[in-house]
C-alpha cells in the first residue's frame, strides 16, 4: 500500500487512505515522502479540529503539501479541498486518512470525483505477519494450489483466528491482554468514531446490537431480528448496520446470482472484518472453542473472508466479492469476480474431512459460469491438497498465506 500511495501522489491531487482505526494508516503516511516537505496535521488534536470545523476554507488556504489525519472528524474540509484543487490542480497536494468511510457521507461522495484516489488499508494480512509475499489469488486462479510444509492445523489454527490481525492484538502474547485491547477498541469505535459521522440517539444500545451481529456473523442478514434486539424499527436497524460498515467493523457481502438458472438466495451475508474483534464480541475464548468446536465455523468463515478481502485490496487486479447460496442448501462462501469477468470460488470448512458433497455449490457455480470459471477450492483444517474433479480441489487453510 505504501508503493501504491506514492504512485498515486505522483499524479493525483488528493489521495485518501481509509480503513479501521489502529490498522496502521498514520504509521503508513508518516513514512511517505520527506517530513520537511509535507506538513502533518492531526484532527485528533482539539485545537486543529476546532480550526478546521469553524473555518474549513481558511484552514485549507495556504497549505502547500499536507497530510491530514482522521479527515472524518471534519468532513466539511472535503468541500474546501475540492475548491482548492479546482484552483490549483497539482499532484500530491493532499494526503488524507480516515477511520470512517467519508465517501458515504452526504455531499462528500461526488465532491472529489476525478480528483482523488482512494486506497483501503485493512489490518495485517497473515502473509505480512509472517514476512511472506502473498500469492494465493494467483495460485487459485491458475489452479496451482500445492501442499504446505507446516500448515496451521487444529489448535494452532484456532489460536490464530482468535488473535485477529490488528497490529496491537498480534503483538500481545496472552489471550487476556488481546481481549482487553479488543474490548477497549470496540468501546472506542462505538462511541467516538460513530459520533464523528452521525448523531445516534441510543448510543448505549449499540454494544448489545453489535453483540447480536457478532452471533450472526457469516450468516444471512436479518434486519428485523437485529431491530428486535434493541426494540427499534427495521429502517433503524439497517441504518445502524450501515454505520458500522462506515467505521469498518462489519461488511455486508452481496449475493451472486447473475447467470444461475436455479433458484438462489438474494439476501446479503454479514461478516466482521476482524476475527479477533468478532471473538471478543461473542465472548469466545480458546478454551470455549476447544470444548465446543461448533462455535468455530462462523468465526473461521469470517476470518477467511477478511483475509481474502485483504489480499484483493493489495492485488494489482480489481476484484469484487460475493457469496452464492442456492435454495437447495448448496453454498459457496466467497465468490471472487476479477475485473476481466473470470470467477473463482471458495468454500470454508472447519473440519479436516472433506467429501464430494462439500463441492456441490462450487459445481453449480462452475456450471453457471462455464468458460468464465477459473477454479474452486474448499479450504479446510487439513494438511493436504486433494483434487475433486476438474478445476476443483480441497486445500489447507494455510494456503491463504503460505
Amino acid at each position: 500500500m505504501e508503493s501504491r500511495a506514492e504512485a498515486a501522489l505522483a499524479d493525483t491531487p488528493v489521495v485518501l487512505i481509509v480503513g479501521p482505526r489502529r490498522a496502521g494508516k498514520t504509521t503508513l503516511v508518516r513514512k511517505i515522502g520527506d517530513p520537511s516537505e509535507r506538513r502533518f496535521i492531526r484532527l485528533d488534536d482539539q485545537l486543529s479540529l476546532n480550526a478546521a470545523q469553524s473555518d474549513p476554507v481558511g484552514f485549507i488556504r495556504g497549505l502547500d503539501r499536507v497530510t491530514i489525519d482522521e479527515i472524518q472528524r471534519a468532513p466539511a474540509l472535503m468541500l474546501a479541498i475540492k475548491k482548492m484543487v479546482d484552483e490549483d490542480y497539482r499532484p500530491g497536494h493532499f494526503l488524507l486518512t480516515g477511520s470512517a468511510n467519508v465517501l458515504t457521507l452526504p455531499r462528500v461522495a461526488d465532491s472529489l470525483a476525478g480528483r482523488m484516489e482512494t486506497i483501503r488499508l485493512l489490518p495485517l494480512a497473515r502473509a505480512e505477519i509472517i514476512g511472506k509475499t502473498p500469492t494465493f489469488l494467483e495460485r487459485l486462479y491458475e489452479g496451482r494450489l500445492t501442499n504446505i510444509c507446516r500448515p496451521a492445523l487444529g489448535e494452532d489454527l484456532v489460536r490464530l483466528v482468535l488473535t485477529g490481525d490488528f497490529p496491537e492484538a498480534v503483538s500481545r502474547r496472552s489471550e487476556i491482554r488481546r481481549q482487553a485491547w479488543a474490548h477497549s477498541y470496540l468501546t472506542s469505535v462505538l462511541t467516538r468514531d460513530l459520533r464523528d459521522i452521525s448523531a445516534i440517539e441510543r448510543l448505549t444500545d449499540l454494544p448489545r446490537f453489535v453483540g447480536l451481529l457478532a452471533e450472526h456473523s457469516a450468516q444471512l442478514v436479518n434486519y428485523s431480528r437485529f431491530a428486535a434486539s434493541i426494540d427499534v424499527n427495521y429502517k433503524t436497524s439497517q441504518r445502524y448496520v450501515a454505520l458500522l460498515e462506515q467505521i469498518f467493523l462489519v461488511v455486508t457481502l452481496q449475493p451472486w446470482f447473475n447467470e444461475c438458472r436455479e433458484p438462489v438466495v438474494k439476501t446479503p451475508k454479514l461478516h466482521f472484518l476482524d476475527s479477533g474483534l468478532l471473538a471478543t464480541a461473542r465472548g469466545l475464548t480458546f478454551d470455549r472453542v476447544k470444548a465446543d468446536r461448533g462455535l468455530f465455523g462462523g468465526l473461521l468463515e469470517s476470518f477467511v473472508f477478511a483475509e481474502v478481502l485483504r489480499l484483493t485490496t493489495a492485488s494489482g487486479r480489481r476484484f469484487t466479492l460475493f457469496h452464492f447460496r442456492g435454495q437447495n442448501i448448496y453454498e459457496v462462501d466467497i465468490v471472487l469476480e476479477r475485473n476481466d469477468g473470470i470467477i473463482a470460488g471458495i468454500k470454508v470448512k472447519a473440519s479436516a474431512t472433506v467429501g464430494s458433497d462439500d463441492f456441490a455449490g462450487l459445481r453449480v457455480l462452475a456450471e453457471a459460469c462455464k468458460e468464465r470459471f477459473a477454479y474452486g477450492a474448499v479450504l479446510h483444517d487439513g494438511p493436504d491438497v486433494v483434487p475433486f474433479g476438474e478445476k476443483l480441489a480441497a486445500a489447507p487453510l494455510s494456503a491463504l498465506w503460505d
